[in-house]
């Protein structure tokens, strides 16, 4: 089997490039140019047919992603159903799967059964979880059931997988030799792989054995997301030598994989302070030969712990605007406790709200719905208004808990509504010749 990247440079064009090419408004060829060049992936693992097609790259909107999965303590097969189901209700493009607790295979499946979303995972986490519980030690891992966890999982129906295979002995070197961090290591993947890198006194195989990875993620067309396992979990450590290390051996290992015919993503930080997140973005597109770039966050502060996920869109709108193509949500819940259905309901708003900022500013040719909205604001129409919004469930539930007398005004203003009043002052200026909306001024000559 070819996989979406192949088949792009052949000069074919799949029905999952035609979909995307409907979703985004863009004609199939762009498409399908920009998935031949490593500029936009689809993840599409062909086991799971049933599942939502969704671009991921340069041109495309920017998307989101919402991450759920048990941990150690809290281990709720149900509460993850109803997780994955609340991220698809709430338009989040893709979902990770990245339990720790529990019977990890089962709840893959169920989670992959429950919702159409694409879904990728950390392999590493059930790799070092299972080794953990059966040699009461993660850090005797074998290498080869690794590989055998990856096809198992790839099997299975992921669509994408974050793999650390940018950790090295190098990296590891730099950041010793720098004295380790502010924010230490928060990656959990990463620091069980540096753990046993140290103890086996081995190279990582993901590294050394790249060719293999690539291979197994060809075989499912899936999306190899190159992971930053030595991130930036402080914006003290931001860009600091470790991280730099591991992305310049992220972006090079893209431009390996794409050679191979593998779809290839890179993924970022961590914790960036705001004035950092352009050049960030800029790097990694330099460096990698612009492969779609999958971020977390970024946070651009330490201190909003309760509301991270606020912290973060106010960075994601950054990343979006300076070339981000998927973002990784933060919920409320972030550094404080394992996520519940309002958390992940909460992390999804924020973050599509601040992905839709980005593309505001990054493609201001798709600025037409929120100009409709103004209008339709402005105009009070508010059944306009909320078919045109993001979030018009939450609209209405607001404004019937406090309704006006009057239904064409709000109780924030009403009697005083500004712009009824407005309207009033410049009704001949807009249904005279200096009209600035056209379609205004015919709903102005109707009402003479």
């Amino acid at each position: 089997m070819k996989t979406q990247l192949e088949l792009a440079r052949e000069g074919v064009t799949t029905s999952q490039m035609e979909q995307v090419a409907q979703q985004e408004k863009i004609a199939a060829e762009i498409i399908r140019k920009g998935v031949a060049a490593g500029h936009i992936v689809i993840p599409c693992n062909p086991n799971r047919p049933h599942q939502k097609i969704c671009g991921i790259g340069k041109g495309l909107r920017t998307k989101v992603n919402a991450s759920i999965g048990t941990s150690s303590d809290i281990s709720d097969f149900g509460l993850e159903i109803r997780k994955a189901k609340i991220a698809e209700q709430e338009k989040a493009d893709t979902l990770m799967e990245l339990s720790t607790g529990g019977d990890l295979d089962a709840i893959r499946r169920a989670v992959l059964d429950s919702c159409s979303l694409p879904v990728g995972n950390v392999p590493l986490y059930q790799a070092f979880a299972e080794t953990s519980r059966k040699y009461h030690n993660p850090n005797k891992l074998d290498p080869e059931y690794l590989f055998e966890l990856i096809e198992r999982q790839l099997a299975d129906g992921l669509s994408f997988m974050a793999i650390h295979c940018g950790i090295n002995r190098f990296s590891i070197e730099r950041l010793r030799k720098q004295g380790f961090r502010y924010g230490g290591l928060v990656s959990k993947g990463g620091t069980f792989m540096v753990s046993w890198m140290e103890y086996q006194n081995r190279e990582n195989p993901l590294y050394e054995q790249f060719d293999r990875v690539c291979a197994l993620m060809k075989k499912y067309d899936a999306v190899l997301s190159l992971g930053n396992g030595i991130r930036a979990g402080a914006i003290h450590d931001s860009h600091d030598r470790a991280q730099m290390a591991e992305m310049i051996i992220n972006c090079e290992l893209a431009e390996l994989g794409r050679n191979m015919g593998c779809q290839m993503m890179v993924e970022g930080p961590g914790h960036v302070p705001l004035d950092e997140i352009a050049g960030n973005i800029m790097l990694e597109k330099a460096m990698s030969g612009n492969a779609p770039y999958y971020v977390l966050g970024p946070l651009p502060a330490d201190t909003g712990a309760g509301y991270d996920h606020i912290t973060a869109a106010i960075g994601a709108a950054q990343s979006a605007w300076h070339g981000a193509d998927l973002i990784c949500y933060i919920t409320p819940a972030e550094h404080l406790a394992l996520p519940n259905e309002n958390d992940v309901r909460e992390g999804v708003r924020a973050t599509r709200l601040a992905a839709r900022i980005g593309d505001i500013a990054k493609y201001p040719e798709r600025r037409e719905v929120e100009k409709r909205a103004a209008l339709a604001r402005r105009d009070s129409d508010f059944d306009e208004y909320f078919k045109l919004s993001m979030f018009p469930e939450k609209m209405r539930e607001v404004r019937d808990s406090r309704k006006p007398d009057n239904e064409a005004t709000c109780t924030m203003c009403g009697d005083f509504c500004a712009m009824e009043r407005g309207y009033s002052l410049f009704k001949d200026d807009i249904a005279g010749d200096k009209c600035r909306h056209p379609e205004k001024k015919q709903l102005a000559e109707t009402e003479e």
